[in-house]
């Protein structure tokens, strides 16, 4: 039996991005470290409400959001959770979550960060799904 002493890859995530964390966004992914890599793009169910600076999404319903799909490292991910306010009791601004997203006509899994239901309440809604389009 051989053995391989190559190194193992670190665990990687799929992350759905649809506002400031996009590319040209103000939390540009790009700028994070260890570097992220663009799987692509794609749009999961949701509506997209404006809360000021950033985006927030709603899972489920009949609209549409659109976004990229990076892979990142769990590093990059603890870094996001703390920029989206990730709580353990699901009580801070965002929540993660797991979507499919359509890319290129294969549908892959993806964390999402989900804003909290109380946070888009009286919000404005992006008909669009898109945050760059306005």
């Amino acid at each position: 039996m051989m053995h391989d002493d190559s190194p193992r890859p670190v665990a990687a995530t799929l992350v759905f991005v649809y506002g400031t964390l996009r590319a040209g966004g103000s939390n540009d992914i790009r700028r994070y470290r260890p570097s992220a890599r663009l799987v692509g793009s794609g749009w999961i169910a949701g509506t997209l409400y404006h809360l000021g600076g950033y985006p927030g999404v709603l899972l489920g319903g009949p609209g549409r959001v659109y976004g990229e799909v990076w892979q990142i490292d769990q590093e990059v991910e603890e870094q996001l959770d703390r920029l989206e306010d990730v709580r353990p009791d699901d009580d801070g601004e965002y929540r993660r979550r797991t979507v499919s997203v359509d890319v290129g006509g294969q549908e892959l899994q993806c964390t999402v960060y989900e804003i909290h239901p109380s946070r888009a309440q009286g919000r404005a809604i992006i008909a669009s799904g898109d945050w760059m389009a306005g």
